[in-house]
């Protein structure tokens, strides 16, 4: 299935609907695309790109959302927690196959068992060049899924959405001139990219609830003091 259904939205869900995608944008930021010694890094060529926010469950209170680990050997983001997506291949029908197929690559996810809802406005990442779309999406019978490429993805799992909004797993975390939101999950720290669209998620839904949002973490101190395993030259 790699068309969008709005119409099979369990009611619980519906407030994650509609998204303002410039708020989204503005908590991602524009970090600039630079390691984390600082060095400068070559942006490739933009391509669209697309990532599966798949969220299970019956009600918000009962729901969680599906991540991934990037191996540490990857090239590019290695050792981050993301969502199942990546680059639209000429094969692909939709952006929404596209996040299809990337997750049923990493994860074995089958798509016949999620419900594509609703396709997020592009975002802009410079860190990267690439337009990314996220789909939301909805899981109704979960499956086994699990790393079916441990080159690309070495870990996958659901997080409860109450974790992720319980004040004692949210803090912000600056790098340089950058700063956003993060999360602990699993023993990894969510940031970037896919803690900024997860914050604007549970902020749109009114599933967040108030955390200290003031101070700020350093970035590598606490990837250093996590199971992240990113490179940090």
């Amino acid at each position: 299935m790699s068309q969008l259904l709005p119409e099979r939205t369990p009611e619980w869900l519906k407030p994650a609907l509609g998204v303002d995608p410039s708020q989204v944008q503005e908590l991602i930021g524009n970090r600039q695309a630079s390691s984390l010694n600082g060095t400068n890094v070559q942006v490739p060529v933009k391509r669209e790109a697309a990532v599966l926010m798949l969220l299970s469950g019956e009600s918000a209170e009962e729901a969680s959302i599906l991540l991934t680990h990037r191996s540490p050997s990857m090239r590019s983001h290695s050792g981050q927690i993301a969502f199942p997506g990546g680059r639209r291949d000429p094969a692909d029908t939709s952006l929404v196959d596209t996040a299809l197929r990337e997750a049923w690559e990493e994860t074995d996810l089958q798509r016949n068992s999620v419900t594509p809802l609703e396709q997020w406005d592009q975002l802009h990442i410079r860190a990267t060049g690439n337009p990314v779309s996220p789909i939301l999406a909805h899981w109704a019978q979960p499956g086994e899924v699990y790393p079916a490429s441990p080159d690309e993805t070495d870990d996958v799992f659901l997080v409860p959405i109450r974790e992720l909004a319980d004040p004692r797993n949210r803090f912000m975390v600056g790098f340089r001139k950058w700063q956003g939101p993060a999360f602990h999950a699993n023993g990894y720290v969510i940031w970037g990219f896919t803690a900024g669209v997860l914050s604007a998620l549970l902020q749109h839904a009114g599933w967040s609830v108030p955390w200290d949002n003031n101070s700020v973490m350093d970035l590598r101190d606490s990837l250093t003091n996590s199971r992240n395993n990113e490179k940090m030259s």
